[in-house]
């Protein structure tokens, strides 16, 4: 499939032909995507059910979040900051009781 070139006026007055409103390949381009797979690898881990998996989903998810806060701080969007900051956290204390618990598999 070969990439169709419009017209500028097209673009404007089209109805049908969608364009991205987010810049391409700036750096928060790469954040919330690589966020974004993060968090699909996290929502992965945690559909399997398998319980001695659950401590690397809340790693992926706070890194995912984390990196999202990142992105709404740079967007200056206080829902994405606030969702995600507290996401991240929430998680963060989470991963915490874990290592005081000793229930994190790398610990020695």
């Amino acid at each position: 499939m070969t990439k169709k070139e419009y017209a500028q006026a097209e673009l404007e007055n089209s109805k049908r032909i969608f364009k991205s409103v987010t810049p391409k390949y700036t750096i928060d381009w790469w954040i919330k995507w690589v966020a974004s797979i993060i968090l699909l690898c996290a929502a992965a881990i945690r559909s399997s059910g398998v319980a001695e998996l659950a401590v690397y989903d809340m790693i992926l998810s706070w890194i995912g979040c984390a990196m999202w806060c990142v992105v709404g701080i740079m967007w200056k969007d206080r829902a994405v900051t606030l969702l995600n900051g507290a996401v991240a956290m929430l998680l963060f204390s989470g991963l915490i009781s874990a290592y005081v618990d000793g229930r994190l598999p790398f610990q020695g």
